[in-house]
């Protein structure tokens, strides 16, 4: 990272009288004053917005958030709840689940663990860790950069779809994003000067480096290997090229790095071993069937370009070319490196997700925010004098037009039968009319226990890897041949009051339910474009005559 700035920089230089010239923060020169936001202000302005984003999410995106969180939690919290068989290998951890399990516990304590809570009140929970990420990021940019660049970050964060879609959802990638940020600030904060310098180098820092950031720093980047063990991969790229610079390696090795990651992984492995009831060493399980036995391409695989041509392009969206531009006028290579190394080194596995990205969007969009920061210097006229459009204007009209739209699509339609099922469920449940539910979709496709709330047997296709390459599991084989198998696996279908179903299944087996005493009584829509293999337009609920 280039140090060649002024750390308390109010706001960059103006811009020459001739309208030419280039923008950088770290320019010599007299700054115009902008006016600093205060960080509470930012603070409330980020808690107000996540919250009313996690309102909005009514849509189901990935089934980790409810199956490797809120399922584990509720079974924790209430003693009922399906563990998937990642549980069973000790391929998970428990730190993340249990911060849901306080929440339920509180929420069962109040008598407020009602349909609608039980819903939300994760994704608000959610919304708080989200706000303070956006203001850790607000920081950091401002330490990086200046005020004015800090501003701008904040609205890209703000305004970038997919931070929107993702970022109030309870995925471990989450969370795992917001610790990213704030341990990235701290450790910066260890590096650029605490004691006034103006301006330092690389061998320079190491002599200022905060004890105390860097080692609050480290405990942050410690919890978030715990959540996520892959984001070591993240925070091996920035302790090694600091650790070049570091004048007392043995001291930063053997007093920091190894008492913090020691104390850290002691304490949630003995968290795990409590819960698990065996000796169960997580991180190892999970980095052998993900990393070294690529146990993660059952689930489906991409090409190796797959982030930098379609994944990483398809979250940042209209704000790439100003990241480009941004990364290329800052010179800031050691972040834009750290961005470029996750990408690279997640492309060397098979099975492939938006989601294990997370952590470097708000990076990205960093580098977009100092960009318009350097637009709003200039100011354009047409040829007769008169002022029109800039090009920050026009920008940020056409970011605003090609991302909120899509937020607020993504966020309440796009998938969102299979959330509305499970809440319309919850609450016949709640009023004692659902005796038992048979999901006949793809194994996952809904929230289970956690959003239903009422110990009720319960049915879903299995998708558990098995060990012989080749074996169909019963998602496969239900999409196969969907009358045949309901036949000879599922047995008797009278012993379910409901069943709950995707249009495109629901005409192959509609006779059976009907001769069965099933009929339709809700329908959800749940899409508009082709998910999987057929488009699932709707999901559909039958129940038995007997129960209505």
């Amino acid at each position: 990272m280039s140090h060649r700035r002024r750390p308390h920089a109010p706001g960059p230089p103006p811009p020459p009288e001739d309208g030419g010239g280039d923008y950088s923060p770290q320019s010599p020169g007299k700054a115009p004053r902008i006016r600093p936001w205060p960080e509470r202000r930012v603070l409330a302005l980020a808690l107000a917005f996540r919250a009313v984003n996690a309102l909005l999410v009514r849509t189901y995106f990935n089934p980790d958030e409810h199956w490797q969180c809120l399922e584990v939690a509720h079974h924790i919290a209430f003693g009922y709840g399906h563990l998937t068989w990642e549980w069973k290998r000790g391929l998970r951890g428990y730190l993340h689940p249990l911060i849901f399990a306080a929440l339920y516990k509180f929420l069962g304590f109040l008598h407020l663990d009602t349909p609608w809570f039980m819903v939300m009140a994760p994704r608000l929970l959610q919304s708080v860790f989200a706000a303070f990420g956006d203001l850790y990021l607000y920081k950091l940019s401002k330490l990086i950069f200046n005020e004015h660049a800090a501003q701008w970050t904040l609205f890209s964060q703000l305004v970038n779809w997919f931070m929107f879609f993702c970022i109030t959802r309870t995925l471990s990638n989450s969370l795992e994003t917001v610790l990213t940020v704030a341990g990235l600030y701290y450790w910066f904060i260890a590096i650029e000067s605490s004691k006034g310098i103006s301006v330092i180098s690389k061998q320079q820092a190491s002599s200022y480096q905060s004890p105390h950031s860097r080692k609050v720093a480290l405990l942050i980047a410690a919890l978030a290997c715990a959540i996520r063990p892959t984001s070591a991969i993240t925070w091996l790229y920035v302790g090694l090229l600091d650790f070049i610079y570091i004048k007392s390696k043995c001291r930063f090795l053997f007093l920091e790095v190894i008492p913090i990651g020691a104390i850290v992984l002691a304490a949630t492995t003995f968290l795990d071993w409590w819960m698990y009831g065996s000796r169960v060493i997580v991180p190892l399980n999970f980095l052998k069937f993900n990393l070294f036995s690529s146990g993660g391409d059952y689930y489906g695989t991409h090409v190796f370009h797959w982030y930098f041509t379609q994944g990483f392009p398809s979250m940042i969206w209209t704000f790439l070319p100003l990241s480009v531009f941004g990364v290329i006028k800052s010179r800031e290579w050691r972040l834009s490196g750290l961005i470029a190394w996750v990408l690279g080194v997640y492309s060397i596995l098979g099975h492939k997700e938006f989601r294990f990205v997370l952590p470097v969007l708000p990076l990205a969009l960093m580098f977009s925010g100092y960009f318009l920061a350097a637009m709003s210097q200039f100011k354009g006229k047409n040829l007769h004098g008169k002022r029109h459009f800039s090009r920050l204007q026009l920008s940020v009209i056409l970011l605003i037009i090609t991302n909120v739209p899509m937020a607020l699509y993504m966020s309440l339609f796009h998938q969102r039968g299979t959330e509305d099922v499970m809440f319309y469920l919850s609450k016949e449940a709640h009023n004692g009319r659902v005796k038992g539910v048979l999901f006949l979709m793809p194994c996952h496709s809904t929230p289970y226990y956690s959003t239903l709330h009422s110990s009720l047997p319960m049915r879903f296709l299995d998708c558990t890897p098995s060990d012989n390459k080749g074996t169909l599991d019963e998602s496969d084989r239900f999409l196969m041949n969907p009358l045949d198998f309901v036949g000879e696996v599922t047995g008797n279908l009278s012993s379910f009051s409901h069943i709950v179903l995707f249009e495109s299944e629901e005409r192959h087996i509609i006779q059976l339910l009907l001769h069965d005493s099933f009929q339709e009584v809700r329908r959800f829509f749940h899409s508009h474009f082709k998910i999987d293999r057929d488009l699932q337009s709707s999901v559909v609920v039958y129940s038995r005559r007997d129960v209505l």
